[in-house]
């Protein structure tokens, strides 16, 4: 699996952005803004089991995923409080968007994936063309 980078290339899970590129103060707004950037947005710790079957999920199905590890940059832990608000719990990765609509953790990934809502949402956002 072959993906581009933006700043660097780490393994081969898709497009890795950084979160330093967007300058707003309101880390919800950053949110807001890094998830419509792309068809598929994952916000990830690169040391997270989770976080790395839902990119493998997406990778699998043949889907880029722009991917944000959070551990990976100086104000990821801004972030990563911003999802844990946004979900309402205590884990905030991964959190999967698509189409900019939050779509939510990995249980609801699984369950759209599981009860075939996913492609039809992957296919709208135009992440995937079968």
């Amino acid at each position: 699996m072959q993906y581009q980078t933006e700043h660097h290339q780490s393994e081969s899970w898709g497009y890795y952005g950084s979160v330093r590129s967007v300058h707003m103060t309101d880390p919800l707004e950053r949110v807001a803004r890094l998830a419509s950037k792309s068809a598929v947005v994952i916000f990830s710790l690169s040391s997270c089991c989770m976080c790395h079957a839902v990119k493998r999920l997406f990778c699998g199905m043949g889907v880029n995923p722009t991917v944000y590890e959070l551990d990976q940059d100086p104000r990821g832990k801004e972030i990563e409080m911003a999802l844990m608000r946004l979900l309402g719990n205590s884990s905030a990765v991964p959190v999967v968007f698509i189409g900019g609509k939050l779509i939510g953790a990995m249980d609801r990934v699984m369950a759209s994936h599981i009860n075939g809502s996913l492609v039809p949402l992957l296919k709208e956002a135009g992440a995937l063309w079968l």
